[in-house]
């Protein structure tokens, strides 16, 4: 049996990790100048994430201030299981909808 990966959002979801893809280049910019973004990855991990058992209250996250929207966004780059779209190690995004990671 093959694991496949949802990226089954709605539209309205779609837009908005489209633009906390955004918000996210420019955070990474911000703090992290030498570092490479790849904003379709980061798109597809913030989808993965929010489809895959961690929805993501997705509005509040692309509003907070930059130390917990970094905290999520590039936590997520980092523990993603980009096999399964499960979260690793324990992480978890600090804009987890409650009761539903």
């Amino acid at each position: 049996m093959i694991n496949r990966i949802s990226f089954d959002v709605s539209c309205r979801d779609a837009g908005i990790i489209k633009a906390i893809s955004e918000r996210a280049a420019e955070v990474a910019f911000k703090y992290r100048p030498d570092s490479e973004f790849d904003f379709m990855s980061c798109q597809m991990d913030i989808t993965a994430t929010h489809a895959n058992g961690n929805p993501l209250r997705l509005l509040d996250l692309l509003e907070a201030d930059d130390s917990n929207f970094g905290h999520d966004v590039f936590g997520i780059e980092r523990y993603l299981d980009r096999n399964t779209g499960k979260l690793m190690h324990g992480f978890s995004p600090r804009f987890s909808k409650r009761g539903e990671a």
